[in-house]
């Protein structure tokens, strides 16, 4: 839970700051911040992936798991719950900028893989560096949100608090539950897909990736190390 704080105090910082000096924030200025904090969640990324003690883990666990989410079409319905969100608040363009502002900031600082991964290390390990990354982030859009949206975007800490401090505290009910060696792939998998939201804020690729897809990657590990362990111990015994 205190990352998720942490990750409000971002907000309700960089909404503050918003609110304060818009009019004196250029567009060149948040590219180049983008850029620089997206080196950042590269090298997180990175740190966390080549934590692996099973390599073959993590490759299958992202395959199978990029194939599950594509099928279900994870991005794809997150996408559309945010636009299905929009319609209901802005129909017949009611609302207003408050309103604009507090559902644009809270799907872009909610619905996506990093809040995820994020929230699960800090449940699991107690690791703050992801979440903290990301409020960092957020603290920067939300100077740009708020200086043209308003104050709208600094609400946007309750659902914030709801959703993130929720997948918190149950992962954090869930890890003692977990074998260490489950918990190490986990986080390991998360790192790959840090990497992959990495390469979407530095522009990277032909086109972006879909990381939403890539979440049920994360939860693998769980089934996928007794499996492998259960079968060694098949063919070690007919061998």
């Amino acid at each position: 839970m205190p990352a998720t704080f942490i990750n409000m105090a971002l907000v309700l910082l960089g909404g503050g700051l918003g609110l304060a000096f818009k009019g004196f924030i250029s567009d060149r200025l948040m590219s180049i911040l983008t850029h620089a904090l997206g080196l950042c969640v590269l090298a997180i990324g990175i740190g966390n992936a080549t934590g692996t003690q099973d390599m073959l883990c993590v490759i299958v666990c992202m395959v199978i798991g990029t194939v599950m989410g594509s099928a279900i079409g994870i991005e794809r319905r997150l996408e559309g719950a945010g636009d299905l969100l929009r319609a209901k608040v802005f129909r017949n363009g009611s609302g207003g900028r408050f309103t604009e502002g507090f559902v644009n900031a809270s799907l872009l600082f909610c619905v996506g893989a990093m809040a995820i991964t994020g929230s699960i290390e800090a449940g699991l390990n107690g690791n703050y560096e992801i979440i903290v990354s990301k409020g960092v982030i957020d603290g920067v859009t939300a100077v740009s949100f708020a200086a043209t949206l308003g104050v709208g975007v600094m609400f946007s800490v309750i659902p914030l608090l709801v959703y993130q401090g929720g997948i918190t505290l149950l992962a954090g009910w869930v890890g003692p539950y977990l074998p260490a060696a489950v918990i190490t792939e986990m986080t390991a998998v998360g790192g790959a897909l840090i990497v992959a939201l990495a390469v979407n804020m530095l522009e990277l690729g032909r086109e972006k990736i879909k990381v939403g897809n890539m979440l049920p990657a994360i939860f693998l590990p769980i089934a996928y190390m007794p499996l492998a362990q259960w079968l060694g111990g098949v063919f070690s015994g007919l061998f």
